[in-house]
């Protein structure tokens, strides 16, 4: 069963015609096992990464405020193990940032092999608060879609397998949510009068995220549209994503692992028997 809204090379997109409050019809807690499942075989397959050392993983979260970037990491890498998972953060670019090229902060923290990252806003940062708030002129923004698709093509050339999600709100849900921080006293650490600022240019930045999604959707590096009105749908869609993705890699990831218990056996071997001579 696939949740979730891939966007193909050439796709116009407009967020209108996608249902953000979606749930295929599920429950809230047939979700909740499938996500136990599929959190529990992402464990492993992480394990197997880490170990493996053949490939790296990056994962891009985008969305509007409130769309749940943090909690979706939260629970979505429940069973993962934080020795081979880092997040990043991105915010505007500050003035040390706008001093260098807009790739210079992201490609300093890419996944080595074995590593997971993920990235929580990212590189699509400079196409979408950089234009809305004009900090860079439009010709310059204009031309970074394609330097983002060469980057990425770098990072999967070498071995890095990219894995990118737009979590989609409506605006009447970002509301509700921005509304409920202010009366849960365990979540009015995240009040903002940013947010609120930020939300009055909900039509700027829908232009701007469906540009970069119909710009920046490659064969093999594609957008994810996700619905994300309902938290747990949200999660369980990303979770069977990312571990669709990387199902096809356990095979190669085995017999890496496979090779390299030989060769330790033979070494530990080795050793044993020099300490009889």
């Amino acid at each position: 069963m696939k949740l979730i809204t891939k966007i193909k090379p050439g796709d116009k997109v407009k967020l209108d015609d996608y249902d953000p409050d979606a749930n295929d019809g599920m429950t809230q807690e047939e979700g909740a096992e499938q996500l136990k499942e599929l959190s529990r075989e992402l464990g492993d397959l992480q394990e197997m990464l880490f170990a493996a050392g053949r490939h790296a993983v990056l994962i891009v979260l985008q969305g509007m405020d409130t769309s749940g970037k943090d909690g979706t990491i939260k629970r979505v890498m429940s069973e993962v193990n934080p020795q081979g998972c880092r997040v990043e953060s991105f915010k505007r670019p500050t003035e040390e940032e706008l001093a260098h090229d807009f790739l210079w902060r992201v490609h300093r923290v890419v996944p080595r092999r074995g590593i997971m990252t993920i990235f929580n806003r990212s590189h699509y940062e400079d196409v979408l608060v950089v234009r809305v708030h004009n900090l860079v002129p439009e010709q310059v923004w204009k031309e970074r879609y394609d330097h983002i698709n060469d980057f990425e093509e770098l990072l999967i050339e070498s071995g890095t397998i990219v894995l990118k999600f737009f979590l989609h709100i409506s605006r009447e849900e970002q509301k509700k949510r921005l509304e409920e921080r202010e009366l849960e006293t365990e979540k009015a650490w995240k009040l903002s009068a940013g947010d609120w600022r930020e939300r009055q240019r909900w039509d700027d930045y829908q232009k701007a995220y469906e540009e970069a999604l119909e710009r920046c959707s490659t064969e093999r590096a594609p957008w994810h549209i996700v619905p994300a009105n309902r938290k747990w749908f949200r999660n369980l869609v990303v979770a069977e994503a990312i571990v669709d993705a990387l199902r096809p890699y356990r095979d190669e990831w085995e017999k890496a692992l496979s090779k390299m218990a030989e060769e330790k056996k033979a070494e530990l071997e080795e050793y044993r028997k020099s300490k009889k001579s």
